[in-house]
């Protein structure tokens, strides 16, 4: 661009001017008179090419205003950068849908139809509305490092697992935008070789398992629950019986339960591994549901209902615990309580176990005793661990069909020997 002179208007010219014309402020700044208003331009030459942008109405944008564009427009010729190419970018960072927030919320949307259930399309918009909310009114094409750290450093020694679903999905995200145009270069949510630089290492970490009830507090612990008279008492004390998940529990419908049978069948689509899972009732824990039954239940309603009649809120059962004064556990961690009963107490086989808890059962082998007997041995292991639960005496079946009796002084019997009772 030529050299020329510039600032040859002001302001009392520029209002004064309404002869339709163009008039030149220097440095290829103009001033464009219509009939129908006036505005300002700029006229420059990229690569040899002339080109027009227009800055904006003289009604809304000041002299000195358009003079800091037009010097904005000079200064990225200077450095080899076509001015139109970054007016279009910045109008398209302007537009909603190109703006962190609303692109994550759209794509979810998009995504949700491939996820297992409900819970995980809400898990997805609960974690990026909660933790990636400072990402929200950016322009995708501007998050950078920076923002990203922003968003995951306060939560990252402090919710390690909920900070690495939240960098997870920011990264999916901006993977995703980038296949649409919308953005370039690097991700940078990415972890292996970026932020894993830049965080602390998660061997660093203290990693937080679910805190449980040492199950030789199990009796006593149950019998403060049955005294309570809430439905998230029973719906805790059903999920404890049965080595359940507590969003198993409480989005368990009449039609999932066979009280003849003494069943419960959770359909795939609401199990955590996409399976469908058997699990077998105990006498206690059918009791449990028959007492809630109601003539006017459907099969599509809940079991355990809130008081508006849908399912019990997620933080019913930690909240009751709470009220208990047991807030050095958790509803999760009852689950490993069942564990190491079963794994220090009894001579149940790890099947059984690993079975009754939903697991994934790897082996070849394990997946063919699944199609064996293995309801029946599981139903035995539940039984045990309700009379556990009951009167904390170990008493229930070896996995063998025989009734026994496993003390803790069982380590100093004969190998093989067994102590037999009566079932209770």
């Amino acid at each position: 661009m030529s050299s020329r002179a510039r600032n040859k208007l002001n302001i009392k010219q520029v209002a004064a001017i309404s002869k339709p014309g163009i008039y030149s402020d220097g440095g290829g700044l103009y001033l464009r008179v219509r009939p129908g208003g006036r505005s300002w331009i700029f006229i420059g030459t990229f690569e040899g090419k002339r080109f027009e942008i227009g800055i904006g109405i003289a009604q809304k944008v000041s002299l000195a205003e358009a003079r800091k564009q037009a010097e904005h427009f000079r200064a990225l010729i200077f450095d080899g950068k076509d001015p139109r190419f970054e007016k279009q970018e910045a109008e398209a960072e302007r537009s909603p849908e190109n703006r962190f927030g609303s692109f994550a919320m759209q794509y979810v949307t998009d995504i949700e139809e491939g996820f297992k259930n409900p819970k995980h399309r809400q898990q997805w918009r609960n974690t990026l509305q909660t933790y990636a909310k400072p990402l929200f009114d950016l322009p995708l094409a501007k998050i950078s490092t920076e923002h990203v750290l922003a968003v995951l450093k306060p939560i990252w020694l402090a919710k390690p697992e909920t900070a690495s679903r939240v960098r997870g999905r920011i990264e999916r995200i901006l993977d995703a935008a980038k296949a649409k145009g919308l953005r370039s270069g690097d991700n940078p949510a990415r972890a292996r070789g970026h932020l894993e630089l830049l965080l602390p290492k998660r061997s660093k970490i203290e990693v937080k398992h679910h805190a449980a009830l040492p199950f030789d507090e199990m009796a006593a612990f149950m019998e403060e629950l049955r005294k309570r008279p809430a439905i998230a008492a029973r719906a805790l004390e059903f999920t404890i019986l049965t080595a359940a998940r507590s969003g198993e529990v409480r989005g368990l419908t009449w039609a999932e339960l066979d009280i003849s049978a003494m069943l419960w069948k959770v359909p795939a689509s609401r199990m955590k591994a996409g399976k469908e899972h058997i699990v077998p009732l105990s006498a206690d824990a059918v009791t449990i549901v028959t007492e809630l039954k109601k003539k006017s239940d459907k099969p599509t309603d809940f079991v355990f209902k809130s008081p508006r009649g849908g399912p019990l809120s997620n933080m019913a059962m930690s909240q009751l615990l709470n009220r208990i004064g047991r807030t050095d556990i958790t509803v999760h961690g009852f689950r490993s309580s069942f564990r190491d009963w079963a794994g220090d107490k009894t001579l149940f086989g790890r099947e059984e176990v690993e079975m009754a808890l939903a697991h994934t059962i790897a082996s070849a082998t394990e997946r063919a005793y699944r199609r064996g007997h293995a309801l029946e041995k599981r139903r035995e292991l539940m039984e045990a661990w309700v009379q556990y639960c009951g009167n904390g005496e170990l008493t229930g079946s070896g996995g063998n069909g025989s009734n026994v009796l496993f003390m803790p002084f069982a380590s100093s019997l004969g190998k093989g020997q067994r102590i037999t009772l009566k079932r209770r």
